[in-house]
């Protein structure tokens, strides 16, 4: 289960934007997750797209009413706890600013836009009217094998 969250000031990302997006984001953090490209794992995945009006987002102290105009987009990406080295979120972050940049016809992402990454603690999410933990879907055929080994490690 991964939530992906983009803020985007109000008409920055249009409805055609966002069907393409909310593929390629899925995907992005989806291949790294469970070790392959693998569309039924596409289901444990929600983007939610928010767009906030200039007078709802700031950046350097000062409302994006009050100008200079600024393109700021912030991703926030909640993952279950799983096999997340450090090598593996700079790929997953990396691939996220790649999709936007691809999509919005960006030749480089510029420095206001973020992305963060957050890794949920075993036992801390609810799904199916109860507590979800990874190892619940290891049999689920959607990992790798490698992927199994390397969760089961973590986690025990």
């Amino acid at each position: 289960m991964t939530m992906i969250a983009v803020h985007y000031p109000e008409g920055r990302i249009t409805l055609e934007q966002r069907r393409l997006l909310a593929e390629s984001l899925t995907d992005a953090v989806l291949i790294p997750e469970v070790g392959q490209f693998c569309p039924p794992a596409r289901d444990g995945f929600q983007v939610r797209f928010a767009e906030y009006s200039a007078e709802h987002m700031a950046i350097g102290g000062k409302l994006l009413a009050d100008g200079p105009e600024r393109d700021i987009i912030t991703v926030n990406i909640l993952v279950m706890d799983g096999d997340w080295p450090n090598e593996v979120r700079k790929e997953v972050l990396e691939n996220i600013l790649d999709c936007l940049g691809k999509v919005l016809e960006v030749p480089e992402p510029p420095p206001t836009w973020w992305v963060s990454f957050q890794v949920i603690e075993e036992g801390s999410w609810g799904s199916r009217g109860g507590v979800l933990s990874i190892l619940d879907l290891l049999d689920s055929g959607v990992f790798t094998e490698e992927k199994i080994k390397a969760i089961r490690q973590k986690l025990g």
